[in-house]
């Protein structure tokens, strides 16, 4: 592999950010420091250490982040690896910098095993996130080269990093927009983590993609031709081979028949304008019949993770069919950097128009479902329950489907119209009786696609059916399935003559008084204690068990938020004996 030189990174700055003299030094600065820190380290493979920073700075330069990025890239490891602390890096740079380096040295302790451990984890990264996508930006280029020198790690922890790469990073990457990561990232865990699959699929590969290759050569001066008829000649069209991954998982969907797959190699057309991206569709259509329901506009409805194209296929010369990627050069650069191109530099921007659009991440449109994340992540008591809901909910496909009024809904691939209802309003999915999508009637079962249009029907006072859980798709409308139904029961058994003898467990941290306050609790509100018990066996934390008769379930709330109140009870559940 090629080694990476400071000159590299600083040109490369210089090329994307027009940086001024003071920063180039800066990166300079930030390079000597790495350097002297890591000393003699050499990595696995016997390079030395520093040759990581540096190519982990260049990849960040090229994604066109500001110089505290690319400083903070050079030191990322500087804290982990060797003598030299957070507040050092603080004092030599700057308070920023120093943000940026913790913030990735806490994501580089975080591991991936499956275990319920990983919940949190999860968590932690992506908060960081919401906090300063830099961090995040940063961390997905130090994976890209520890995978690009994979093969130097014992066996053992190539496949546990590849794995962790296909489920996490990868996907995070493409939630972030950065196509071209997203499936470079794929690609090198590939041969890893499915080894036999991946050398079958590359020995299939070596004919097709040749034909194909000389066959999209055979269209491109064609389409040139009738562009610059039209006036069109700032363009750049060329042929984009499927990554190998992608091209796997498309694979496993039609039976392993390659002859299915039409964007083996698709034909990229990159424009100046949203215009001229409607005039090439024309052009293109005029020369060869498209194929019906394959046309696809993501200019209109672009993609969650903000991509915007137009794809269409189309039956080519000998009827090959053939797919069309037609962009803006704009669209293009957001394609393959993602969000980090909305607050690259461009000509003429300065420093302080950079941090005053780039730093507050979190309120920006695009991560959205970072800010819905840092929300709906506390309902989930069970670490292993928010793992595997984290992956359906947020790492999954995406699809988009749109409200009567034109609002984009984003859900995940299977979704169906009670995930769309409860994703609107809770009140809606509780109330729904049934969908019409694109104006026909569909049961509430039915699986959403891209684009469609989702019109719920309200019944008044309707409750949600305990069915629904067998087939709704996102976290969210299982819990609130769940928590209305479990409301619904409540009212229901506490509605009986005489009331309900409920037991309260309460997870507290012991102090003295602390039975005395929870007895003065219970006491006040004129309700008698039936029992109480202590369990502190292999406990970090006592549980204590109390059984009352309650009378309705405004009285068990009334008692629930009293008990919430004392001092040293950390959590409170509860259910019903009779």
């Amino acid at each position: 592999m090629t080694t990476v030189n400071i000159r590299a990174i600083v040109e490369k700055a210089k090329e994307k950010l027009h940086c001024s003299q003071e920063e180039q030094e800066l990166i300079m600065r930030a390079y000597e420091f790495a350097k002297e820190a890591h000393g003699a380290q050499k990595r696995t493979s016997g390079d030395p250490y520093i040759n990581h920073p540096l190519a982990v700075a260049l990849r960040v330069a090229d994604l066109g982040l500001d110089t505290a990025s690319i400083a903070a890239a050079l030191l990322h490891d500087v804290c982990e690896d060797t003598a030299c602390s957070i507040e050092t890096i603080e004092e030599n740079f700057s308070k920023e910098i120093a943000f940026l380096v913790d913030g990735v040295t806490k994501l580089d302790k975080i591991q991936f095993h499956g275990t319920e451990r990983d919940a949190e984890n999860l968590r932690k990264m992506l908060l960081a996130v919401a906090e300063d996508i830099r961090v995040v930006l940063i961390k997905l280029m130090d994976r890209t080269h520890n995978m690009e020198t994979l093969k130097a790690l014992p066996p053992e922890k190539q496949k546990r990093i590849a794995l962790e790469t296909l489920e996490i990073y990868a996907p995070l990457a493409y939630r972030l927009g950065i196509g071209e990561i997203k499936g470079y990232l794929e690609d090198l865990a590939f041969p890893f983590v499915y080894p036999k699959e991946c050398a079958w699929l590359e020995n299939q590969m070596k004919d097709p993609i040749e034909k194909r290759r000389a066959y999209v050569a055979r269209l491109i001066p064609i389409v040139r031709e009738e562009l610059e008829k039209e006036n069109m000649r700032d363009t750049d069209i060329h042929g984009r081979a499927k990554h190998l991954f992608s091209l796997y998982k498309k694979l496993l969907k039609y039976d392993m028949d390659m002859n299915k797959i039409f964007d083996l190699i698709a034909i990229r057309v990159i424009v100046s304008s949203v215009e001229e991206c409607y005039a090439v569709l024309g052009v293109i259509h005029a020369l060869w019949r498209p194929m019906p329901g394959l046309v696809k506009d993501y200019i209109a409805l672009p993609k969650p993770n903000g991509y915007r194209s137009i794809h269409t296929t189309i039956f080519g010369p000998d009827g090959t069919v053939t797919e069309f990627q037609i962009r803006t050069h704009e669209m293009h650069v957001e394609a393959e950097r993602g969000i980090a191109a909305h607050w690259s530099y461009s000509e003429g921007k300065t420093s302080a128009a950079y941090k005053q659009k780039g730093v507050l991440f979190a309120n920006k449109k695009q991560l959205e479902w970072v800010n819905q994340l840092r929300d709906w992540q506390k309902e989930f008591r069970r670490p292993e329950e928010f793992l595997e809901s984290l992956k359906i909910d947020f790492f999954k496909n995406r699809i988009f489907v749109l409200t009567p009024k034109g609002d984009v809904i984003d859900l995940p691939e299977g979704a169906t119209p009670v995930d769309f209802a409860y994703q609107v309003h809770t009140d809606i999915g509780n109330q729904a009786a049934g969908a019409k999508i694109n104006g026909k009637m569909v049961p509430l079962d039915h699986g959403l696609h891209n684009g469609d249009v989702v019109d719920i029907i309200r019944q008044k006072n309707k409750k949600p059916n305990r069915d629904w859980l067998g087939f709704v798709k996102t976290a969210g409308a299982r819990k609130k399935i769940q928590l209305t139904l479990r409301q619904t029961r409540e009212h229901s058994v506490f509605a009986q003559k005489g009331g309900q003898t409920t037991e309260l467990r309460l997870t507290v941290r012991d102090r003295i008084g602390l039975l005395k306050d929870i007895s003065r609790a219970v006491a006040d509100m004129r309700i008698n204690m039936k029992s109480i018990a202590t369990e502190t066996k292999n406990r970090l934390y006592p549980v204590i068990t109390v059984q009352v008769p309650i009378k309705n379930k405004e009285a068990l709330d009334k008692l629930l938020m009293r008990l919430k109140n004392i001092k040293g009870i950390e959590e409170i559940g509860y259910r019903i004996l009779s």
